[in-house]
């Protein structure tokens, strides 16, 4: 059986990726917004994309912390990262 070290540390890393990919998730969507014609539309997009790079930055240090917990140092690059699916409509 693990210790529970071993498991809190799994639990933390599970934390930070599931937060590190909800941050993208939002992130996408942001710009997503920003494209659209409608001006109060945009801003918002853009005041959520300043957000999520605040968010980001704090989740960086939580990844460098587990790193120093685990002796694994992650780069943010090598978070597997969620693949898109896009529905597409029932064949005729």
């Amino acid at each position: 059986m693990e210790s529970k070290e071993q498991l809190l540390m799994e639990l933390l890393g599970l934390t930070a990726r599931s937060l590190t990919h909800l941050t993208a998730s939002m992130t996408s969507m942001s710009f997503e917004l920003m494209r659209s014609e409608d001006e109060v539309t945009k801003a918002a997009g853009r005041r959520m994309i300043d957000r999520m790079a605040t968010i980001s930055a704090g989740l960086d240090e939580h990844w460098r912390l587990i790193g120093e917990l685990t002796g694994v140092h992650v780069a943010h690059e090598q978070i597997e990262t969620i693949e898109e699916i896009q529905l597409q409509a029932p064949p005729n």
